[in-house]
């Protein structure tokens, strides 16, 4: 993908380096924390050979939402890898689910339980804990912060989606295979009715796709921290198997596999742009 709106949208980091930006006018917010494939040097010589290829990537996602742009959406994308730090995750490393395994706000093993430093390390020290969130997890979360008191401050109302894909089929966090779309609310608290019933619209009508609302992935940090309906932010998560896109055995993005998937992703942007969310 590789149209001037993508470009330049790439091309528009943060000064702090951590994450790019294209801000647009519409009341509409997409994050994208785990998108991001570069490696700090310091960190790179300690992950195994596994752990430097990246498998827990998100990968493409950017280039699914690649459209969002046009339509005025604020597309904020992170640069670095999750396994520097996952910006999806409490600051204070707490879980998100009483059960299964927790990924961990400064993960020392992949989805599938191996190991992420040579070493073998089962955790991160508390000092280099502090310097990462400070360095890598706040701008991104000043940025997004930022953003949606604009956005809601311009429009009275801030929608958030926040983007994310993985492997169909990881059996140390979820039994069988993963429905292709998964659609997090948490529980309905992090949006309103008329959010939650635009995107499920949309999801019903995704022929060849099997969709789930607040199943395995109920929505992470940034959907649960943002989202609040009260306040007029309403936030939601997406999480795609990512056989709907892509070959899971690499990297490579298949354009052909992916093109039903981008139009059932610009419908569901679409209806979250033409939502008539009142202004308090």
């Amino acid at each position: 993908m590789n149209t001037p709106a993508f470009a330049a949208m790439k091309e528009r980091r943060h000064p702090a380096d951590t994450h790019s930006l294209a801000p647009g006018g519409s009341p509409l917010v997409i994050s994208m924390p785990h998108s991001g494939t570069t490696l700090p040097a310091y960190l790179a010589p300690q992950l195994t050979p596994l752990a430097r290829t990246l498998p827990d990537t998100d990968w493409h996602v950017p280039e699914l939402y690649e459209f969002a742009a046009a339509l005025g959406a604020t597309l904020i994308i992170a640069r670095y890898t999750r396994y520097q730090i996952d910006l999806n995750r409490p600051p204070d490393d707490a879980a998100l689910y009483a059960t299964g395994p927790a990924t961990g706000l400064c993960p020392v093993q992949t989805f599938a339980g191996e190991a992420l430093y040579a070493d073998g390390r089962i955790a991160i020290d508390a000092a280099e804990v502090t310097r990462r969130r400070a360095q890598y997890w706040q701008p991104y979360h000043d940025e997004l912060r930022r953003r949606l008191a604009l956005v809601r401050e311009r429009h009275g109302y801030a929608v958030l989606l926040d983007a994310h894909s993985i492997r169909s089929e990881v059996p140390r966090l979820f039994a069988n295979r993963l429905p292709d779309i998964n659609l997090g609310t948490y529980g309905a608290r992090s949006c309103s009715p008329e959010v939650s019933a635009a995107v499920r619209a949309q999801l019903e009508r995704a022929t060849g796709f099997s969709h789930v609302v607040d199943g395995r992935f109920k929505g992470g940090y940034i959907t649960r921290h943002y989202g609040n309906p009260e306040q007029r932010v309403h936030a939601l998560q997406i999480e795609l198997a990512q056989s709907c896109y892509m070959d899971e055995a690499g990297t490579a993005y298949d354009p052909q596999r992916a093109a039903p998937l981008r139009e059932t992703l610009r419908g569901i942007v679409e209806a979250l742009l033409q939502l008539p969310l009142a202004r308090a």
